[in-house]
C-alpha cells in the first residue's frame, strides 16, 4: 500500500496471472513481497451499520498484522481515504476490537505477490473465486500507463471491493457460506465463478 491516506486503484480480472508475472519481469518491475498467505477479518457493528454505509474495518495478517479502515468511495470510485496502522499482536487486536463492540461479520483468504513498477504498486491477487490484478498509484494516467505496460488494458475492470464481489458471486450462485475460504470453494467449477464474477465487471471505466 502507497503511504499516503487515499487508496487510488484499478482492480483488473487475469485470467493467467503466470502471464501477468512474466510481463513483469520482462518490464524490469522489483519484486516487493513474494506470494504470501493472507487471512482477513472484517467488523461490524451490531447494527450493521459499517457494511450498510460501505466503511471498512479490518484487521489482515500476513507477514505482519496491520488494521485497517476505508471511508466509502469519493466521487470517483477509483479513490476512497484510507488509514491503516500496524499492531503487534493479531489475536490481541482482535479480542479489542470485540471488546469496543465490533463483531467479525465474516472472514476471508487470498495469496499476495506484490511488485513496484514506477510509481505504482502492482498485487498480484489469488482469492478462492478467482485472480485479480491491482495497481495502485497517485494519479490515474500513471495506473493507466501501467496498465497497458501490462498489455491488460482490455481486461475486465472492477470498482467494488473484494467483499461486495464475494457477495454478489454467493448471492447469483447461491452459495451457502459466509466465509470467503479456498476450502469452501474447492468444490466449485471455476468456469462457473467467472461467469458469475465477469457479470459484475464495470464497463464504464
Amino acid at each position: 500500500m502507497l503511504t499516503s491516506h487515499t487508496e487510488t486503484e484499478i482492480k483488473l480480472w487475469a485470467s493467467d496471472l503466470a502471464a501477468v508475472a512474466a510481463r513483469l519481469a520482462a518490464l524490469g518491475a522489483q519484486l516487493h513481497v513474494p506470494r504470501t498467505a493472507e487471512r482477513n477479518l472484517r467488523y461490524d457493528r451490531a447494527d450493521g451499520s459499517l457494511s450498510a454505509q460501505r466503511q471498512v474495518l479490518r484487521l489482515r495478517q500476513d507477514a505482519a498484522a496491520r488494521l485497517t479502515y476505508k471511508a466509502p468511495h469519493s466521487d470517483d470510485p477509483r479513490t476512497r481515504t484510507e488509514l491503516e496502522v500496524s499492531v503487534s499482536d493479531f489475536e490481541t487486536a482482535d479480542q479489542l476490537l470485540q471488546a469496543l463492540g465490533f463483531h467479525v461479520a465474516w472472514r476471508y483468504e487470498k495469496f499476495r505477490t506484490t511488485y513496484w513498477l514506477g510509481d505504482c504498486e502492482i498485487a498480484l491477487d489469488e482469492l478462492p473465486f478467482g485472480d485479480f490484478v491491482e495497481v495502485e498509484g497517485k494519479a490515474i494516467a500513471a495506473i493507466e500507463a501501467v496498465i497497458a505496460q501490462l498489455n491488460m488494458a482490455d481486461a475486465p475492470r472492477f470498482t467494488q471491493s473484494y467483499s461486495e464481489l464475494f457477495f454478489s458471486v454467493r448471492e447469483r450462485l447461491g452459495l451457502p457460506f459466509r466465509d470467503l475460504t479456498f476450502e469452501n470453494f474447492r468444490h466449485l467449477a471455476r468456469a462457473d465463478l467467472a461467469h458469475a464474477l465477469l457479470t459484475e465487471a464495470d464497463r464504464t471505466l
